[in-house]
């Protein structure tokens, strides 16, 4: 699954207060054209497949341990919606039988919507009614400043912090992601959505890691299908379904994430510190949990470059080992 990049919205913001929307915008464009270059070199997927497998999973548990920290935060707040919601959860998940025709994730939503209805916890705003998305297109700017503020920041993202994350998540799920081909579809689409005003197109960690969480691995395409289908339909929504969602207690979306990442999360820490590279892999996961982003690029990028360079320096025997 394909989406938009959260940290590269998260890097643009602050841009924004200094240059103008067209100047993104070209940056955007640039740094679709520079993930497609990429992409088509095969660089990308030679220095993936270089980098060590506990030592990314190490960085993909830092990044997802905020989702089991936030269900925990959610139970303790508003133990009333997130109680029931997990406790469900769990019954389903340790009955197979129903899990097939309850799927555990699903019971948990409806749980936590009947509770919200039926205690008072919807709350819209006053403001727009919402109605459908009307997509305006933007003439980009290039200038210098916004080239070399934004464009290796967000394609760094792109390649490393967003696409790092999918690509260990679907291999850990036993598939054998085409990376060269995800890099290309990333830049092609970062190309086309720019006009809009969107930032670069990401092969998405979360959303990958749950529609690759259960079921028959030969048949989890029709998941991303599914999701894919239910994108454009939201996206198309999107006014009134985030009013929605805004009006929902963050305890419903919170208890959702996390439940949906216990599974992940198990098999990040598992595949990270089970074996060879295990130094490397905890250093990557502590500067990715600590979330201290220099030059720019989020503490992701760096949990692995310095994750690599301690198994390099005190681990270097374990890179023989596969």
């Amino acid at each position: 699954m394909l989406f938009w990049s959260i940290p590269g919205a998260v890097l643009v913001g602050p841009a924004l207060g200094h240059l103008t929307l067209r100047e993104v915008i070209g940056a955007f464009l640039a740094t679709g054209a520079l993930v497609l270059a990429l992409g088509l070199s095969g660089w990308v997927r030679r220095a993936m497949e270089a980098v060590p497998m506990p030592i990314v999973m190490g960085m993909v548990a830092g990044v997802f341990l905020r989702f089991g920290l936030d269900l925990v935060g959610a139970l303790h707040r508003e133990f009333w919606l997130a109680a029931p919601m997990t406790a469900v959860f769990l019954a389903a998940t340790a009955r197979p039988a129903l899990a097939r025709r309850l799927p555990p994730l699903i019971g948990a939503m409806v749980v936590g919507i009947a509770m919200i209805a039926g205690l008072g916890g919807f709350h819209p705003g006053t403001g727009a009614d919402g109605g459908l998305a009307r997509p305006t297109l933007q003439a980009p700017a290039f200038s210098w400043a916004a080239m070399v503020e934004l464009v290796v920041p967000l394609a760094v993202t792109v390649l490393v912090v967003q696409n790092g994350q999918g690509i260990a998540v679907l291999r850990a799920a036993g598939h054998r992601p085409p990376i060269d081909a995800i890099t290309v579809a990333c830049g092609v689409g970062s190309l086309l959505t720019a006009f809009l005003g969107t930032v670069p197109t990401c092969l998405t960690g979360p959303v990958n890691a749950i529609i690759s969480g259960s079921g028959d691995k030969r048949r989890q395409y029709t998941a991303g299908m599914a999701v894919g289908l239910l994108g454009c339909l939201f996206g198309l929504l999107s006014p009134t379904v985030t009013r929605l969602m805004l009006a929902t207690p963050g305890a419903f979306i919170a208890t959702l994430a996390g439940l949906a990442m216990l599974r992940v999360l198990q098999s990040a820490f598992a595949l990270a510190f089970r074996g060879r590279c295990t130094l490397g892999a905890l250093v990557a996961f502590l500067v990715t949990v600590a979330d201290i982003g220099l030059a720019g690029i989020g503490a992701p990028f760096w949990g692995l470059l310095v994750g690599v360079a301690v198994t390099l320096l005190l681990e270097r025997g374990d890179l023989s080992v596969r």
